[in-house]
């Protein structure tokens, strides 16, 4: 039963969390306009790197498990929890990113503030360890919520994220109340956020379903990619770099060296022009999707802070417009679809996903965007960039029924062996 006790925990957490993430979203405005302003700050980005290794290395501690931290600590409450810490950290950290031409997102510093703020409360207030899960999934819809405007999205995923194929509902009020709260706060503050319209919705056809289908399918090798990218350069780069301060300064010359080969600054920082292109016709080069992929796994691969949801959005979208122009269908519908399908995937937050293209786009695409949402989560396989996600049921039924609740990590290892096995049982055969 949700007390009265609860739902006051949940609005001090989403109050909380919009505070921080409206402040944040003002100073990240202004440092995306300063690096805009002047490029020539590119230069600064391996000395920043090597500060925020330098600063999570002295100062970090458990902090420095980010997101995935958070993700334990409800899975199994411990009384360390997710220290507050982590808020101030992230926060500084994200905005020096920025400032030097990382190509990263937000939303996990929102998460991770909202998150942050959650475990002081629990620790201050000495709560229970399921009054401590609760207000740390509130934390956690509160920083979706308020990042994106999108508070029924921002609930639903506070409640997705933690497992795959499964929701947590007894916190589904809790969550609803912080993300409400976090939404009306940073709108209290003024702080407005960016608006995509589609204006072209084409019927539900046999035929466009099968384009939808082959859509969610490119969707899917796109997260894929980006996940297991981000996953292979930081597995690589800490083996042959192992000391943090170094591995960041070798990051940072390669995001430059990476941004003067591809000849723009449009693949930096947030890249939200390069998102808005995507949404008009031969807005975006049909390769864009590749490009901020590319830097994005590099910034974060590297041990650069920031977020993976938004770099997300933009090469769904990027992905989707240059689908556009092979279907044949509005380059806007297409980008909206991206958006939406490639996040979905490499979240493994399908439901969320979907609550959030209404939020944005309306109920137009909402068939189309279902769709293909649907298929890219499902053709994903279990890879994601939130490894420490646990799997309730597995998504497909080759996987074994006994699997309950195991980290994404283990079921991904296992998955990729298998593939390993095939692809070797292959050779063999063909070299007889």
């Amino acid at each position: 039963m949700v007390t009265m006790r609860r739902i006051a925990l949940a609005a001090l957490v989403g109050f909380l969390s919009g505070c921080a993430s409206a402040v944040f979203l003002i100073l990240l405005g202004q440092t995306t306009l300063l690096f805009q302003s002047h490029t020539w700050l590119l230069y600064i980005l391996p000395a920043s790197g090597a500060l925020i290794a330098w600063v999570y290395q002295r100062f970090g501690q458990r902090a420095a498990g980010g997101n995935n931290l958070i993700f334990e600590q409800i899975h199994e409450p411990q009384a360390q929890g997710v220290p507050l810490r982590m808020m101030p950290l992230v926060f500084g950290a994200t905005l020096l990113t920025h400032l030097g031409g990382g190509s990263a997102g937000r939303e996990g510093t929102a998460v991770q503030m909202g998150g942050s703020i959650a475990g002081a409360l629990a620790r201050w207030l000495g709560l229970t360890a399921s009054d401590t899960r609760m207000v740390l999934m509130a934390g956690v819809s509160a920083g979706f919520g308020s990042i994106f405007g999108t508070p029924l999205a921002g609930m639903v995923f506070g409640m997705e994220v933690l497992t795959v194929g499964g929701i947590r509902y007894r916190s589904l009020i809790p969550c609803l109340v912080a993300a409400f709260v976090g939404d009306w706060t940073v709108q209290l503050l003024h702080v407005s956020h960016l608006h995509y319209h589609v204006f072209n919705v084409p019927a539900i056809t046999p035929g466009l379903v099968v384009q939808l289908v082959l859509a969610g399918l490119a969707f899917a090798g796109a997260s894929v990619l980006f996940s297991e990218g981000t996953h292979w350069v930081s597995h690589i780069t800490s083996r042959f770099i192992p000391k943090a301060v170094w591995r960041a300064i070798v990051g940072g010359f390669v995001v430059m060296a990476v941004t003067w080969g591809i000849g723009s600054y449009d693949y930096n920082g947030l890249s939200l022009p390069l998102l808005q292109q995507a949404f008009v016709p031969n807005g975006v080069v049909w390769w864009g999707f590749l490009l901020k992929i590319m830097l994005t796994v590099l910034t974060l691969g590297f041990g650069f802070k920031g977020g993976e949801v938004t770099p997300l959005f933009v090469i769904g979208a990027t992905l989707g417009s240059s689908l556009a122009l092979i279907f044949q269908l509005p380059a806007d519908f297409m980008a909206a679809l991206g958006f939406i399908a490639v996040f979905a995937a490499a979240a493994n937050t399908p439901l969320a996903s979907i609550v959030m293209a209404v939020e944005l786009f309306g109920g137009g695409p909402l068939v189309s965007i279902a769709i293909t949402t649907l298929v890219a989560y499902g053709a994903s396989g279990h890879r994601g960039i939130f490894l420490a996600q646990r799997v309730m049921h597995p998504k497909s039924d080759e996987q074994s029924l006994e699997i309950h609740e195991i980290p994404l990590h283990e079921l991904r290892q296992r998955e990729i062996g298998f593939w390993r096995s095939k692809i070797t049982h292959w050779r063999n055969g063909k070299s007889e």
